[in-house]
């Protein structure tokens, strides 16, 4: 692993402690947050359609593991999109947690650990698929510490929990470069395959559905496709 893969690792960390900073002195509207949900989907959209499945199909792993891998993918998302209704219910019905959402931000936490091994996934492939899915995920963390502030979730509390966001992508893109960096192909596209279902669904379980909560703007449409149209422009350019 070279110095500058290492900076590049880094910039989805920094740009989720930059997003808590922000939501620390500006709380948008929910016109707003709705707006840059749609840009974040835009830009996950075209990670996963114009990095991510290519690079599955160059790592000519056999199809049923990638469609088993896809599948489990799909059934864990599913799992966790149950435990955290759950968990949200329970916070709900309880005040030891002086208002804190404390299951929003557990799954928050297991998202972006899991963005971290895709970015980790994508650098142990090899090419420049670490450094796309680095630069297209850290428009989701930018998103993260905006939709986390509240009333009681401001201030210090979201720059630390930021902070800390920022800490476990960047050590699960290490762990996830360093335990696939001798992997085989096979195992590599079966991980790549397994992360499209996650960003799957983070694009339409969570940044679309939460984006739709309010009256959506005609505008709104045209901010999605940007998203996709700004991430595409740096993968070609890269190129």
């Amino acid at each position: 692993m070279n110095f500058e893969n290492i900076l590049i690792m880094s910039i989805p960390a920094c740009i989720a402690l930059l997003g808590g900073v922000l939501a620390s002195i500006w709380k948008p509207s929910h016109a707003a947050r709705s707006l840059i949900q749609h840009f974040a989907a835009g830009v996950v959209l075209a990670a996963l359609a114009v990095e991510l499945l290519p690079e599955i199909e160059r790592e000519h792993a056999p199809g049923i593991i990638l469609i088993g891998s896809f599948a489990a993918g799909s059934l864990f998302m599913y799992a966790l999109k149950l435990w955290t209704m759950k968990l949200e219910e329970q916070a709900e019905h309880s005040q030891s947690t002086a208002g804190i959402n404390i299951g929003l931000i557990l799954a928050t936490f297991i998202d972006v650990a899991m963005d971290g091994f895709i970015i980790g996934t994508g650098f142990a492939a090899g090419g420049s698929t670490g450094m796309i899915l680095a630069l297209g995920l850290s428009a989701e963390l930018l998103f993260l510490g905006l939709a986390l502030a509240s009333d009681i979730i401001k201030g210090w509390r979201i720059i630390a929990i930021s902070g800390a966001l920022g800490v476990t992508v960047l050590t699960f893109t290490l762990l996830g470069n360093f335990l696939l960096a001798d992997a085989s192909n096979t195992l590599i596209g079966g991980v790549l395959a397994f992360s499209a279902a996650a960003l799957l669904y983070l694009v339409t379980e969570e940044l679309l559905m939460e984006a739709h909560e309010v009256e959506e703007q005609n505008i709104s449409t045209l901010v999605l496709f940007s998203g996709f149209l700004v991430f595409w422009s740096i993968q070609l350019f890269n190129h």
